[in-house]
């Protein structure tokens, strides 16, 4: 089994040895046991957090570099007018605390998110036309995870205090 360890970020096609095809479900996971597009049997043990993203690279201990791959799985595409329609449409879906995609293609913007009648007739309600249909799911990493690098602070306080009351 073929042990990836280490994140590369994005990388080129002609970078890797093999890709890895997984949906999103299976892209949030740090340790899983799977088995590549070629065939082979790929075991990931990487950090917690980050979201494999679609283009991303993945290399060995032994050095081979594979690439993730977003597969095809059911989502719904809500499409709405441009500008304030889809913001309002963005916000509103994004209120309920789910993982939405966020695109444009030749048909306009759209944003996308996994099938879920309350909110397919939410986005109904706010105007838009959906599409059930098959694609790849790569959601917006959000503002404190930007693609894909996890930042974290900490802000520790250390005061010492000494009071004296004179009485």
């Amino acid at each position: 089994m073929l042990r990836l360890t280490e994140r590369l970020g994005p990388i080129a096609v002609d970078q890797a040895v093999d890709t890895l095809t997984l949906p999103y479900e299976q892209r949030v996971l740090g340790r899983l046991k799977v088995v590549s597009d070629a065939g082979r049997e790929l075991g990931l043990f990487l950090d917690r957090g980050p979201v494999l993203r679609d283009g991303e690279g993945l290399r060995a201990e032994s050095g081979e570099i594979v690439r993730v791959r977003a597969a095809d799985e059911p989502v719904v595409t809500a499409r709405v007018a441009v500008g304030l329609p889809l913001a309002r449409l963005a916000y509103h879906l994004g209120n309920r605390h789910v993982q939405l995609a966020l695109g444009e293609d030749e048909k306009g913007g759209f944003v996308r998110f996994p099938p879920d009648h309350v909110l397919e007739a939410l986005a109904e309600r706010l105007g838009a036309s959906l599409e059930r249909h098959e694609a790849p799911f790569d959601p917006e990493p959000g503002a404190y995870n930007q693609l894909g690098h996890a930042h974290s602070h900490s802000h520790g306080h250390h005061h010492e205090h000494d009071h004296s009351h004179a009485h």
